[in-house]
C-alpha cells in the first residue's frame, strides 16, 4: 500500500511540476534593454537624476560643496536611479504614478540639499 501512494505522490509531483513550467514558458523573457526606458514617467525621473547630477558637479567645480559632499550626493543620486530601476523592472519597464510621486519626493529633497 505504500509504495502505490507514494507513486500516486510522484506522478501528480511531476504533473504539477510540468503545468508550472509550461506557464512559466508561455510568459516572454524580458531581455536585457528591453524595459520602455523612454516611458513618459520614466523619462521625467531620469531627465530630473541628470539634472540633478550636473548641479552636483558644477557645485563640486565652483567650490561651493567639498569632495566628500560631492560623493555622497552622487552617491544618493546613483541609489534613486537604481531604485528607479527596480521598480521599472516590476512593472514591465514602467512605474507607476505612485512610485513616480515617491521618487519626486525623494528628488525635491535632495534637490533642496544641492542648493542653487
Amino acid at each position: 500500500m505504500f509504495i502505490p501512494k507514494m507513486i500516486r505522490f510522484a506522478t501528480v509531483f511531476a504533473a504539477a511540476m510540468a503545468v508550472a513550467g509550461l506557464a512559466y514558458a508561455q510568459e516572454p523573457p524580458q531581455a536585457p534593454g528591453t524595459w520602455n526606458q523612454q516611458h513618459p514617467r520614466r523619462a521625467e525621473v531620469n531627465r530630473r537624476l541628470g539634472n540633478q547630477n550636473a548641479r552636483i558637479n558644477r557645485e563640486y567645480r565652483q567650490g561651493e560643496i567639498s569632495r566628500q559632499q560631492a560623493r555622497r550626493m552622487h552617491r544618493q543620486d546613483h541609489r534613486l536611479r537604481m531604485e528607479e530601476r527596480r521598480m521599472a523592472r516590476r512593472n514591465h519597464g514602467a512605474i507607476t504614478r505612485q512610485q513616480q510621486r515617491r521618487l519626486n519626493r525623494q528628488e525635491n529633497g535632495m534637490s533642496r540639499r544641492i542648493g542653487g
